[in-house]
């Protein structure tokens, strides 16, 4: 199909830095986008901003376009769905909110996961001392590399189809709040809600459907259409999703980790036809052209 070029060429719209399970400072992230010749870059930690200040004054320094941003943890028929909230207000007391109330249900996992790992003869309470004791917001990925580092599990994969992963020994369900009080949450602070990686969630056709619907009717605005790990059958779905319940396309890395050869951080932003990208709702030809005025001054 043919390719619908975004205003800007090269995008990434899901990136992680150690203010959550990324490895990279924001201004180590936005350093490596530099070199990736990013253009467009949102910070989308795991229900926190604590990193899109620094992030801005690096990108602003690259000369590269910055959203404030945040991936929120939600729930939908028992399922835990993530979705990135794209042009936040960082000054939004009802997102503020929100996002630390959600940091408190995750450190209260961590420490549920933590005992039944020590029901199992493994040293859980230190590991979750270990994860809730570092800056930033807490995952099951930074428990899978407690496991790993302390011999429990050979690699990260392991250790969630081993350990922490759904349905396994040690695993805890997630409770966070309704996929409508997220997008709430990310509207009320003025921003976009875009769902990320639909085909991660091991649903039907039927159940992304739903998903998508109830999505929408809450005032969804996007859902990730190009993104690593997708195959052709995942985009081409996403893409229907998208064209179905008029939902913006979005595209980005999901970078957690560099040297990642599928998941390099930046990408071409070409959507499907039919798909309008997410960039073209956000309203960013002011900033477009603000970057655009800010290379011609400084010259070659």
């Amino acid at each position: 199909m043919n390719a619908v070029p975004q205003p800007f060429e090269r995008i990434d719209l899901h990136a992680h830095s150690s203010c959550s399970d990324g490895v990279l400072s924001p201004a180590e992230l936005v350093a490596l986008a530099a070199t990736r010749a990013v253009e467009l870059l949102a910070l989308t930690d795991h229900d926190t901003m604590a990193g899109c200040e620094a992030a801005a004054q690096a990108c602003a320094a690259a000369r590269i376009a910055f959203l404030h941003a945040s991936e929120l943890s939600g729930l939908w028929c028992g399922r835990e769905v993530h979705i990135v909230g794209l042009r936040l207000d960082p000054r939004s007391a009802p997102l503020a909110a929100h996002l630390e109330g959600v940091r408190g249900q995750r450190a209260e996992r961590i420490r549920a996961i933590g005992l039944r790992l020590d029901q199992h003869g493994l040293d859980g309470a230190a590991i979750a001392d270990a994860v809730l004791a570092r800056a930033g917001t807490p995952t099951r990925l930074h428990l899978a590399r407690e496991l790993v580092q302390r011999g429990h599990a050979k690699d990260e994969d392991e250790a969630f189809k081993r350990w922490i992963g759904r349905g396994q020994r040690a695993a805890v369900p997630a409770a966070w709040p309704t996929v409508e009080a997220t997008v709430a949450a990310i509207t009320a602070a003025g921003g976009m809600a875009v769902l990320a990686h639909p085909h991660r969630y091991q649903l039907s056709a039927g159940g992304l459907r739903e998903l998508c619907g109830q999505f929408k009717d809450a005032g969804g605005a996007g859902i990730e259409v190009s993104l690593p790990g997708m195959g052709p059958g995942d985009a081409g779905r996403a893409a229907a999703l998208a064209r179905r319940y008029g939902l913006a396309g979005s595209c980005g890395s999901d970078f957690h980790v560099p040297g990642v050869p599928w998941r390099p951080l930046g990408r071409f932003a070409k959507l499907p036809e039919g798909v309008v990208p997410i960039s073209e709702r956000l309203g960013l030809e002011p900033v477009r052209a603000t970057l655009a005025a800010s290379q011609a001054s400084a010259g070659p």
